[in-house]
C-alpha cells in the first residue's frame, strides 16, 4: 500500500483532535500525579504507624498493579457503586493516581536527601511544620527530583494509549477509528508514531530548561 497525502490532509483535523485530548490527559494527569505524589511522600513520614503503614500499602498497591486494571476499574466498576465519571476525568484520575505513586518515592528520596540540620535549623527559628516545608524542605529537595520525575512524566504521555479502553478520543483511539474506517492503517499509524516522538522530544527540552533553571535558582 503506498503512500496517500490526499489522506493525510483529510485525517489530520481528527488526529489533531485526539492529539489534544492526549496532552490534555497528560498535562491534567501529570498535575494530579505531582500533588498525591507529594501527599503520599508526607503521609508516608508521619510518625503515626498505622497513617504510614497504611500509605505505604496503597502506594505498593497501586503500583503493583496494572494502570489498564485501573483504568477499567475506575471507569467501569465504581458506577456499580454509584460512581460515574466522564472517561476523560476516569483517565486523568487513573493516570494521576498511578504515576503519583511513583513520584511519591522519587518525592521521598528527595525529602530524605535533605540534612537532618535544615530540620533542626527550622525547628531553632521557630518555624512551623507548614513553614518547614514551604520554605527550607521542599526548596531544597525539589531540584535533584526533576529529572526523575521528568521520566515519569514523558513515560505517562507515552501511556495514554491506554485510555482508548475506557473510550477517551485520545490520538491513538482516533487513529484506530480512521484506520477501521478506512482499511488504511500506514498513514494514521505513523502519524501516531510521529506525534508521540516530536512531543517527546519537546517534553525532554523543556524539562531539561526547566531542571537547569531550579538547578541555578537553588544552588
Amino acid at each position: 500500500m503506498e503512500w496517500d497525502w490526499a489522506f493525510v490532509w483529510q485525517i489530520m483535523p481528527t488526529l489533531l483532535q485526539g492529539l489534544k485530548i492526549t496532552i490534555i490527559a497528560s498535562v491534567l494527569g501529570a498535575i494530579v500525579a505531582a500533588i498525591v505524589g507529594l501527599v503520599f511522600a508526607i503521609l508516608r513520614r508521619s510518625p503515626v504507624a498505622v497513617v504510614s503503614k497504611t500509605t505505604g500499602f496503597v502506594v505498593e498497591f497501586i503500583r503493583g498493579t496494572p494502570l489498564l486494571v485501573q483504568l477499567y476499574f475506575i471507569f467501569y466498576v465504581l458506577p456499580d457503586i454509584g460512581i460515574r465519571l466522564p472517561a476523560l476525568v476516569a483517565g486523568v484520575i487513573g493516570l494521576g493516581l498511578h504515576y503519583g505513586t511513583y513520584a511519591a518515592e522519587v518525592y521521598r528520596s528527595g525529602i530524605e536527601n535533605v540534612p537532618r540540620g535544615q530540620w533542626e535549623a527550622a525547628k531553632a527559628a521557630n518555624l512551623t511544620t507548614r513553614q518547614t516545608w514551604i520554605h527550607v524542605i521542599l526548596p531544597q529537595a525539589i531540584p535533584p527530583m526533576i529529572p526523575a520525575l521528568a521520566n515519569y512524566l514523558i513515560a505517562m504521555f507515552k501511556e495514554t494509549p491506554l485510555l482508548s479502553a475506557i473510550t477517551v478520543l485520545e490520538l491513538m483511539n482516533q487513529a484506530k477509528s480512521v484506520a477501521n474506517s478506512s482499511y488504511r492503517y500506514i498513514e494514521p499509524m505513523t502519524l501516531v508514531g510521529i506525534f508521540f516522538l516530536v512531543m517527546s522530544l519537546i517534553s525532554v527540552v523543556f524539562l531539561r530548561w526547566l531542571e537547569e533553571r531550579f538547578a541555578r535558582r537553588y544552588n
